[in-house]
């Protein structure tokens, strides 16, 4: 048996630290892609090749490989269910030092294939369900989820933790959207790093940081009725409010605060701001530049309006 599963990276557009305060965000699908491709052995094996390591372990007493913990947690799901062991290739268009969502692109992607290889059939919520399990297993329970509800759902995505909210945009809006440009400023911390500096700039302002949760809340709750309306002047403005917003919780260094500026500066953007946790990693501009004006590295993206998708599922 042959299982291919594609899944699309994704990029934070809106709700960045507060969606960890059940605040809104939006997050975007983008056209750049991981495939997972599983084949079924006849033994209790198994490999997994990817950029990242090359792995070989038994079904029934797998090693630990933190170059592949979100992939062994997917694993260890699905281990009860699992009848035999199995070939693993993951490759992806893109990076993982560039915050495009690798981890939960491929989180959701072997959880696909490993649930098909279960002849399971899951709709995207027990999908998203079922990967966010893994996240969490790898990340002590923390983790939104936002970058999973994109890669699973395609397309824009507004997205609440709790109560739970996943809402995709209408996709008329979304073709009618200006083009989105990325930039990459070198570097980049973990985001369970970031947020952990951020809870500890908290505890000195409490009522503060709540009120700038609520904020950025609120503005990720007009940039959707800004999308849906299509009024993308209101859009690239709320960005840059958010990025104000961002500086505020402590996550905007030299360099991010540099690169935004500098994208503002073209006449063909509507707004910029940090896309991810902060202190390092990328920032997503409404608009695109010509990337020789500005001097950090360009990363081409288009919004997917395709979500996860099983391309192949063969018995051979």
């Amino acid at each position: 048996m042959t299982i291919r599963v594609r899944v699309p990276g994704s990029l934070m557009l809106m709700g960045e630290h507060a969606v960890l305060h059940g605040e809104l965000a939006l997050v975007l699908a983008t056209n750049t892609y991981i495939e997972v491709t599983l084949n079924a052995r006849s033994d209790r094996q198994v490999f997994i090749d990817s950029a990242l390591a090359q792995y070989q372990s038994s079904l029934d007493e797998l090693v630990a490989d933190p170059k592949l913990s979100f992939v062994l947690a997917a694993i260890n799901l699905h281990h009860a269910q699992l009848r035999c062991g199995f070939d693993l290739h993951i490759q992806s268009e893109f990076s993982h030092t560039v915050g495009l969502g690798s981890s939960a692109a491929v989180t959701a992607g072997v959880v696909a294939a490993l649930s098909r290889l279960c002849d399971e059939t899951l709709n995207a919520e027990q999908l998203f369900d079922r990967s966010l399990a893994a996240v969490h297993q790898v990340q002590g329970g923390r983790g939104s989820g936002s970058d999973l509800v994109a890669s699973i759902y395609g397309g824009i995505v507004a997205y609440r933790v709790a109560p739970r909210e996943i809402r995709r945009l209408d996709k008329a809006a979304i073709l009618n959207m200006p083009p989105v440009d990325l930039f990459y400023v070198g570097y980049k911390r973990a985001t369970p790093e970031v947020i952990a500096i951020v809870d500890q700039l908290s505890t000195q302002a409490p009522e503060l940081f709540k009120q700038l949760y609520l904020l950025m809340g609120q503005t990720a709750e007009v940039a959707e009725q800004a999308i849906l309306s299509q009024d993308w002047a209101l859009l690239g403005q709320l960005m840059n409010s958010y990025a104000g917003l961002l500086d505020a919780l402590g996550v905007c260094d030299i360099k991010l605060a540099d690169l935004q500026y500098r994208l503002r500066q073209s006449q063909t953007v509507l707004g910029a701001k940090i896309s991810g946790s902060g202190l390092g990693d990328s920032v997503i501009a409404l608009g695109q530049v010509a990337p020789e004006t500005i001097d950090y590295l360009n990363i081409p993206v288009a919004v997917s309006p395709q979500g996860l998708e099983i391309v192949g599922d063969a018995h051979e």
